[in-house]
């Protein structure tokens, strides 16, 4: 189902990043007319159904319209240099529910197919939330990133892989480690703090540098031999 929202990659841009939305509305059907309407400007490169069915609205090597203006790990514009897929879930504005298991199988599969395709890292494999953490909640904390990287998408730390860090007040650990990882340094702590956790730690969502998430903070840094 092509989208016409779409245009040229920058030249010799290369694709190294994979970013996961849900769509935020009341239905598959009016999500997809959206990201097929020109006067939206907004596109994705896939949708994943609820049932599972995938639609492929742009073509990978073509630029899709959906992560806005966002960073990861020093980069920016990441339309430019990503892949969008957007998964059908009515969001938090809509009556946010959890996420099928025949979607989430579907959305393995296509994620396994189009990191067999680019040269995408794991840590490459991100949240719209991670990207845009002060505009963007999606997907969200019932979305099972744990399962996806249990099965080659993506990382996943577990609270024991490394102790909350010594030494320095847990607020500038945080925000070392965030650095690290990837987020943004000019946004507010809390705002940051509340986006790694809908990624890597989605049982508490609330912006505060507990010991569990100052431990998977660390966790994942260690994994990233950062």
């Amino acid at each position: 189902m092509p989208s016409p929202n779409q245009d040229d990659r920058p030249a010799g841009a290369a694709i190294d990043t994979l970013v996961l939305h849900y769509t935020g509305m009341r239905s598959g059907a009016e999500a997809i007319a959206r990201l097929r309407d020109p006067a939206a400007r907004v596109s994705s490169h896939y949708v994943v159904e609820e049932d599972g069915a995938v639609l492929r609205l742009v073509p990978e090597a073509r630029r899709a319209w959906h992560a806005g203006i966002s960073h990861w790990r020093g980069m920016a514009a990441l339309n430019d240099r990503s892949i969008g897929i957007e998964i059908v879930n009515p969001g938090h504005d809509w009556g946010y529910r959890p996420f099928p298991a025949l979607q989430m199988a579907a959305v393995c599969d296509l994620c396994l197919e189009i990191l067999a395709r680019h040269p995408i890292p794991p840590i490459n494999v991100v949240a719209h939330s991670d990207i845009a953490p002060d505009r963007k909640a999606d997907p969200g904390e019932l979305f099972d990133w744990e399962g996806l990287a249990a099965n080659g998408v993506g990382l996943w730390p577990a609270a024991a892989d490394a102790p909350a860090p010594a030494g320095a007040p847990a607020g500038a650990s945080a925000a070392a480690l965030l650095s690290a990882i990837g987020y943004r340094t000019d946004l507010p702590l809390p705002v940051l703090l509340a986006a790694f956790q809908r990624h890597w730690r989605p049982a508490r969502v609330d912006g505060v540098a507990d010991a569990e998430t100052l431990a998977r903070l660390a966790g994942l840094v260690r994994m990233l031999g950062a």
